[in-house]
């Protein structure tokens, strides 16, 4: 019996969300076949002979791009047994639903795939499971890449000497132990999180070195979640391969908590950390429960380079509570704290998403700001109530993809984003100091998991088959 696993985005990176499961179907016997709409088109055949297709949903970009598909998808497999997987399956289980996928899977979703691809072989007339998923522990296993599209048609590690390396992805751990309120994983895991055993990361790492990769990007929502298991595994993997670098997301709390680890985490080869920093005001840091004030950024800041360490901060700029100043605000104390080179011109348009299910319903009166959910927008709509506000971010967001599509420098694209802020509140603009910061490594695709899809993405997923 065939079984296909399609993945639709996953920010450029080869997806442990298709390689993990289809272990454990291959292993049940399951003719296993796996596609990865983030790098191909979706196939004109090669559908129709498939029982069960499994949409994995782990971020709202790709919850949009298969609801784009989900029509193409049906036609080319009429008679198949349809399901979604991921954080955004539960929260968008309605729409689903509706369009005729009988089983929602969140959590830790490999042995409810597996149980729906038993029943479907047994021949069950109601094989679908409904809404399903916890967080139970499972037995992780090594995941299965060979049948997954080759490394190099990933995003590669830009370097800031102008050359690249070949990107791979591994995963230590889901979940997180932490509710910061805006975040997916939080209604899913609720505080819980689970480790991959690292003699199974250590043995993924090693198949894609031998596949090519030259630098590991850890997946985990907090890398630190378990300092002693992130330790175990950077120590194991400098010492079977001692040349291959890394990177990995960490809370601002936890590096300032745990600065201890920060000259291991060097020594282990640690090229960059990626630390959701979000806001730079004290009070919507506690809207959304983040568990750091300002001052702790600009104290991680410190930690990290005194480590030998690069900083890549992300922000959730604009938010309900965003003012015109306090955005200007932001982009000083980028400029003072010299990390213009380290963050992306996209991360400086990012507008809260609210998607179902949200923590951030919590916050008394958020109800009187947001709309009712939008099937269409996966989320609940919102305006500012100053509409220069979201005018200025419709605008940093332009200048973000122009900049994306003419490769410009970042200093360049941050000039324009600080003369665009200046003159929405009416000012001169401010002199860019010469100093901003030195470029650090990069993805050479730094889009956000909460994007919206772009034009070029969605025309990419039609292109010719």
């Amino acid at each position: 019996m065939r079984v296909v696993l399609i993945n639709f985005y996953e920010l450029g990176r080869q997806p442990f969300g298709l390689a993990e499961p289809a272990r454990w179907l291959d292993d049940a016997g399951f003719d296993t076949r796996t596609i990865d709409l983030a790098v191909d088109p979706l196939p004109a055949r090669g559908l129709a002979d498939a029982s069960m297709i499994a949409l994995h949903l782990p971020m709202h970009t790709a919850t949009s791009m298969a609801f784009e598909l989900l029509a193409d998808i049906r036609k080319g497999a009429p008679d198949a047994v349809l399901c979604a997987y991921g954080l955004y399956a539960p929260a968008n289980a309605r729409r689903l639903q509706a369009l005729g996928v009988g089983t929602i899977i969140g959590g830790e979703y490999e042995p409810h795939l597996l149980a729906l691809a038993e029943r479907i072989r047994k021949g069950s007339t109601d094989p679908d499971l409904g809404i399903v998923g916890d967080t139970a522990r499972i037995d992780f296993r090594p995941p299965l890449r060979a049948s997954l599209p080759a490394l190099d048609r990933y995003a590669a590690l830009n370097m800031p000497d102008g050359h690249s390396r070949t990107l791979g992805f591994a995963e230590g751990s889901r979940g997180c132990k932490h509710l910061c309120r805006h975040c997916p994983v939080t209604p899913v895991y609720r505080g819980r999180f689970r480790i991959v055993p690292v003699d199974i990361v250590i043995d993924d790492i090693a198949d894609q070195v031998q596949a090519g990769a030259e630098h590991i990007s850890f997946g985990d929502p907090d890398f630190l979640n378990g300092p002693t298991h992130a330790l175990r595994i950077v120590e194991a993997l400098n010492r079977r391969f001692p040349s291959i670098t890394y990177d990995a997301t960490i809370k601002i709390e936890h590096i300032v908590r745990h600065r201890e680890i920060l000259p291991t985490l060097a020594d282990t080869g640690c090229l960059f950390l990626i630390s959701a920093v979000e806001s730079i005001d004290d009070a919507i840091l506690e809207r959304l429960a983040k568990g750091h004030r300002a001052s702790d950024f600009e104290q991680a800041v410190e930690l990290v380079r005194k480590a030998g360490i690069a900083l890549s901060p992300t922000f959730v700029p604009f938010t309900p509570w965003t003012s015109l100043a306090g955005y200007m605000q932001l982009l000083q104390r980028l400029i003072d704290l010299r990390l213009v080179e380290s963050v992306p011109a996209v991360q400086l348009a990012i507008r809260l998403l609210v998607p179902g299910g949200s923590l951030l319903f919590e916050i008394e009166g958020f109800e009187d700001i947001v709309g009712d959910f939008d099937e269409r927008l996966l989320g609940h709509p919102w305006q500012h109530r100053n509409p220069a506000v979201d005018a200025l971010q419709k605008r940093v967001e332009a200048i973000a993809q122009d900049a994306a599509d003419r490769d410009e420098p970042r200093r360049t694209t941050f000039e324009r984003i600080l003369g665009a802020t200046a003159e929405a509140m009416g000012e001169d603009p401010p002199i860019l100091p010469s100093d901003i910061g030195s470029p650090i490594p990069a993805h050479s695709e730094p889009w956000y998991c909460c994007a919206e899809p772009t034009v070029r993405q969605l025309a990419s997923l039609r292109g010719p088959t």
